[in-house]
């Protein structure tokens, strides 16, 4: 039963990144990014993965997409796409709230063996730091510098206080 929750939260992780990559609007893309990242979270705890689950909620919907949100929201704009956001900010909590519960149905409507697979065995947080830290921790600051990075090319370019025919 745990495979077949698995499948059913793959399944909604495929329809939310979908949707994710063909909404106009970043904030509603960011809205199904993090319904697609708790079923990918739903499908690593039904296939036993219960520490990987929390670490993407927890890295991934905690974090990185705060940090998209926080830079979608440092661009300036104008009063009239301020309206027009608001408009369609009214109609655009459905489709996700109807997708999230969904995914957690199973869980609220029946029992599915959430143990996992008895056979393999259960990684530790220390492990996993141990790894983090050790041979992958120039990968990991490397990303967390790309973040950065990218987080203050688009604070430069979206500054407010340039005049429409000067250099950046």
């Amino acid at each position: 039963m745990s495979l077949l929750l698995a499948i059913y939260a793959g399944a909604f992780a495929l329809v939310s990144a979908a949707i994710a990559v063909t909404r106009p609007n970043a904030v509603h893309a960011l809205l199904y990014l993090v319904v697609m990242l708790l079923a990918l979270a739903v499908a690593f705890f039904a296939l036993g993965a219960a520490f990987a689950a929390v670490l993407l909620i927890l890295i991934y919907a905690g974090a990185i997409v705060v940090l998209f949100v926080f830079v979608v929201m440092t661009l300036p704009i104008s009063p009239e796409s301020i309206t027009r956001e608001r408009a369609g900010l009214r109609g655009a909590w459905p489709l996700p709230l109807l997708l999230s519960v969904l995914i957690l149905a199973p869980f609220l409507f029946g029992e599915f063996g959430i143990a996992g697979n008895s056979a393999a065995a259960p990684v530790s947080a220390q492990e996993v730091g141990r790894l983090l830290f050790g041979p992958w921790a120039l990968a990991i600051e490397l990303a967390s510098l790309l973040l950065l990075a990218g987080l203050i090319g688009v604070r430069h370019i979206g500054r407010s206080d340039r005049t429409p025919g000067s250099r950046p």
